[in-house]
């Protein structure tokens, strides 16, 4: 292995090409013969770190995503068997004066709780995780508080997005069908 230097960063790509041709020429290597080196540059290996965080962004944003899918339809079932069990209770609401917007209300800010203590128990377990592994390692860790916000912040939109149908059925429940509901 042998380290070179530019003059400038301008000067990079002269600076490989006149390694390469020293090499070329103490090698013995005829023009059109592959050569038996190698000359990179350290733009190349930023670049090809810069590729591999990419990909590993987008791998971790896949699995971030199925979780949330998961974790949607998780609080999604949660609140349908919510409003199947308390079809009764929301029959006498609606009979003594209770809007469908209050019902609707309620089971939109149950799944926005849902989604929130879920939030909440994914941010500690991703810093202490962090943590764990920047000790074991030895590596710095950064938390970033943005992140962190903006993951509680997409734990609730995701308790309204999945949230919403049950909400929506349980508000448009007939009051008489449901006083009678067993």
């Amino acid at each position: 292995m042998i380290q070179g230097s530019a003059v400038s960063a301008d000067r990079m790509d002269e600076a490989s090409e006149q390694m390469a041709s020293v090499l070329r020429q103490r090698h013995r290597i005829l023009p059109g013969e592959e050569d038996d080196f190698t000359v990179r540059s350290m733009e190349e290996f930023a670049r090809a770190s810069r590729m591999a965080s990419q990909v590993m962004n987008n791998l971790l944003l896949a699995v971030a995503s199925i979780s949330l899918l998961v974790g949607g339809i998780g609080i999604m079932n949660i609140l349908l068997v919510s409003v199947t069990e308390r079809t009764r209770e929301i029959g006498i609401r609606m009979a003594v004066g209770a809007k469908s917007r209050h019902i609707l209300l309620q089971f939109l800010v149950e799944a926005v709780a849902l989604a929130a203590v879920g939030g909440v128990l994914g941010v500690a377990l991703g810093i202490g995780a962090a943590a764990l592994i920047g000790s074991l390692a030895g590596w710095p860790v950064l938390l970033a508080p943005d992140a962190i916000i903006g993951a509680l912040l997409f734990a609730a939109i995701v308790g309204v997005f999945f949230g919403f149908y049950p909400a929506r059925k349980a508000s448009r429940l007939d009051p008489i069908v449901a006083l009678r509901w067993e």
